[in-house]
């Protein structure tokens, strides 16, 4: 991905991946694969429009055709199945009742994940934890892990809990966590377990007494290293793959031959719904639903919650700030509640499916963008149309009419236009109420800009202009009003710069030509569309050989035949 980004980024890209996804429940899918699929769906958060992935079965044979059809798909993922394409939908799931969780009132949702028999096959019913068992959870003394131990303690009766963490009693407010259980009534374990190493994983486990056995186990372990697919490294790969999904691997192995009525993984919606600037967060979580789902496929107990935004503004989320809140909301995203989150909790636990995505949504307010992703569309309100949004789409606020828009105002004014419109997408992405605040001749590092707020704004001055933009552009054009003058130029080039963009198309497509071979129908279609696009652009029936207009006649279609007639007679 980062070579592509970095040399030819402006081209659609399909990936092909085998078992990265599953139609159906108990298909069978590869981790790794699937670690692919998370990573790309934020790579398609970060470029729109220009990346596609297919996954398929083996042996399946990759035509020209094929992959052409995929390229200019209107789904982003797909998998083929005996011949047919699948695209991936999220679609609410009906919640057993469960004491005390009351879902719609918490406004917020359950959405499957699992695949297209979920609510058949899924269903495991409420969770029963034996009395007197012992219940770990890792990540227990962060925020999360401690709501987990409190909600344990509260409605499910836990008595006996081991809070596991890299710094066990020395975490920050674990004492006094621990204190406040005690007082609840329940006996709790401060260890300190580094989870990414199998051998200390081992020994955790094996320290739960006999007489209070293990019960449950619930993974809240894990970490960030926020950074755009270009800034990402092995080691930024490694930081979070570790303790989320290395730790996984090792509960998993250790606990198979356990009885365990709990198994329990959080993992994220980044993961599902991909997130600009978090592809190894969504790789590693992507990745951990699909060792969920392999448990749940060997009638093993197991669920992975593909979280929303909890909203408690500690933890993970701890470090967002206005602009970041901002960017959630846009997406749909909208933050839960602790209260929430926990309902949700029980709601998953009750319902059994081995991926659920417990996420609050405002599709209201994508409906309204007009830009509902084709994954959330059977969730979005009635009318409203999925989007694949794409740079070339044009389909913003001065969309495909900015070109005709600057072309008809007076020259000097032209520029003011192209930094209004800079200066207002700057503004929107910063979290600003409006542009009069923008200081269009300050670098974007000093009014606020990093690596993803960056690529948001390049996405969104190319939904505006109709231009492929390199993710680049602010390092390449370190001012709003740099910005402005390039898209100035890119918008409306000069008699020199059109004819050189145009002659480096033709190159592109007579190289692609020349790697097809002769008998291909992709390159007979093209041949075709080139003749009648010679033809509109002022070739005459005189200028062409009478040979060459039976071919042209032979291989039109019936539209483009008469479009043929009625420009050589100029009616």
């Amino acid at each position: 991905m980062q070579q592509w980004l970095a040399e030819d980024g402006d081209r659609p890209l399909v990936v092909v991946t085998e078992r990265g996804v599953g139609i159906a429940q108990h298909e069978p899918v590869d981790a790794g694969s699937a670690a692919v699929w998370g990573l790309l769906r934020s790579a398609q958060a970060e470029s729109p429009g220009r990346i596609t992935v297919l996954d398929v079965e083996p042996d399946t044979r990759l035509t020209p055709e094929l992959v052409t059809a995929v390229a200019h798909s209107e789904e982003p993922q797909l998998a083929l199945r005996k011949g047919e394409f699948h695209a991936p939908r999220l679609t609410r799931v009906e919640v057993p009742d469960a004491p005390g969780t009351d879902v719609a009132a918490s406004q917020a949702s359950a959405a499957d994940a699992s695949g297209q028999d979920a609510e058949t096959d899924a269903g495991g019913g409420p969770v029963r934890l034996r009395p007197g068992g012992s219940v770990v959870v890792t990540g227990g003394t962060g925020d999360l892990g401690a709501l987990v131990a409190r909600h344990l303690v509260d409605r499910y009766g836990v008595r006996h809990l081991v809070l596991a963490s890299r710094r066990g009693a020395e975490a920050a407010g674990a004492r006094e966590l621990q204190a406040e259980l005690v007082a609840a009534g329940a006996r709790v374990e401060l260890v300190s377990c580094d989870v990414t190493d199998r051998a200390a994983v081992s020994a955790l486990l094996a320290s739960v007494p006999d007489d209070h056995p293990l019960t449950g186990l619930v993974h809240c372990a894990g970490a960030l290293d926020d950074g755009v697919i270009e800034a990402l490294t092995d080691e930024r790969v490694d930081r979070v793959f570790a303790p989320k999904l290395d730790a996984l691997y090792h509960l998993d192995e250790v606990t198979r031959g356990l009885d365990l009525p709990l198994f329990a993984v959080f993992s994220s919606a980044a993961g599902v719904l991909g997130t600009a600037g978090q592809a190894n967060y969504a790789a590693a979580n992507a990745a951990v639903d699909a060792v969920v789902r392999a448990r749940h496929a060997a009638g093993l107990p197991g669920v992975s919650m593909a979280w929303g935004w909890w909203g408690q503004g500690t933890g993970l989320t701890g470090k967002l700030n206005e602009a970041d809140r901002e960017r959630f909301a846009r997406s749909g995203v909208a933050a839960m509640s602790a209260a929430e989150g926990l309902a949700l909790f029980d709601a998953a636990l009750a319902h059994g499916a081995p991926l659920l995505v417990p996420v609050k949504l405002n599709l209201a307010r994508l409906a309204t963008a007009g830009s509902v992703p084709p994954l959330l569309s059977a969730l979005a309100p009635a009318g409203a149309a999925a989007t694949r949004r794409t740079a070339a789409d044009g389909g913003g606020a001065d969309g495909g009419s900015l070109r005709e828009r600057l072309a008809a105002l007076p020259a000097a004014d032209r520029e003011r236009h192209l930094v209004d419109l800079v200066a207002g997408q700057v503004a929107a992405v910063l979290g600003h109420s409006g542009a009069a605040g923008v200081e269009v001749g300050k670098p974007f590092t000093a009014l606020g800009f990093d690596s993803l707020t960056a690529v948001e704004l390049r996405n969104r001055l190319g939904q505006a202009t109709g231009l492929r933009l390199p993710a680049t552009l602010t390092f390449d054009h370190p001012t709003p009003l740099v910005l402005a003058r390039f898209l100035l130029g890119e918008v409306l080039p000069s008699e020199t710069e059109t004819l050189d963009w145009a002659m480096r198309e033709i190159d592109k497509m007579e190289s692609l030509l020349a790697d097809l071979p002769p008998e291909d129908t992709v390159r007979a279609r093209v041949q075709d569309r080139l003749r009648v696009l010679l033809s509109r652009t002022g070739e005459t029936a005189g200028e062409l050989s009478g040979a060459a207009v039976t071919e042209h006649l032979q291989s039109s279609s019936a539209e483009e035949l008469f479009e043929f007639v009625d420009r050589q007679l100029g009616t």
